[in-house]
């Protein structure tokens, strides 16, 4: 059985997610929640996004089941800011433990790339699978990666 984390700010992530649960009966999805608000401008997001992630920062997650005992696959889809993992990523990353599962970690993005996240998840998840994709919900293309 499969487990899809998501975290979603602008509807990308969301979009992957939905994808999914089309695509395998099998699939439970999770939304991470954060207690930091985002500002509400896409200006105000991107700087304090990018600043919180460039920073390696974790962020409280609120309302979230961790339970992963029961998946031998797990998914995550996030954004990628400042060309880094998000708060809510860095967070749930340090609370789980993903040893012996599959992982696919599947990141949305302006460019479509996200060096300083490929780093960090090659490091911690030698042997994941990483896909990015640029804006999924403006390039509908994208999904076809997954």
């Amino acid at each position: 059985m499969k487990l899809l984390f998501y975290y979603s700010n602008t509807g990308n992530s969301k979009l992957v997610a939905s994808y999914y649960q089309d695509k395998y009966k099998d699939i439970e999805l999770r939304e991470l929640k954060t207690k930091r608000k985002m500002p509400k401008s896409f200006f105000g997001q991107m700087m304090v996004g990018g600043f919180l992630a460039g920073i390696g920062k974790k962020d409280k997650l609120i309302d979230s089941n961790l339970n992963i005992n029961d998946y031998e696959e797990i998914i995550i889809a996030s954004p990628i800011w400042n060309g880094k993992t998000t708060p809510a990523i860095n967070k749930l990353l340090s609370l789980i433990d993903l040893n012996n599962k599959k992982v696919k970690f599947v990141f949305c993005s302006g460019s479509g790339e996200g060096k300083g996240a490929l780093k960090k998840i090659n490091k911690l998840y030698p042997n994941s699978e990483v896909i990015f994709l640029k804006e999924p919900k403006k390039y509908n293309n994208e999904l076809n990666k997954l």
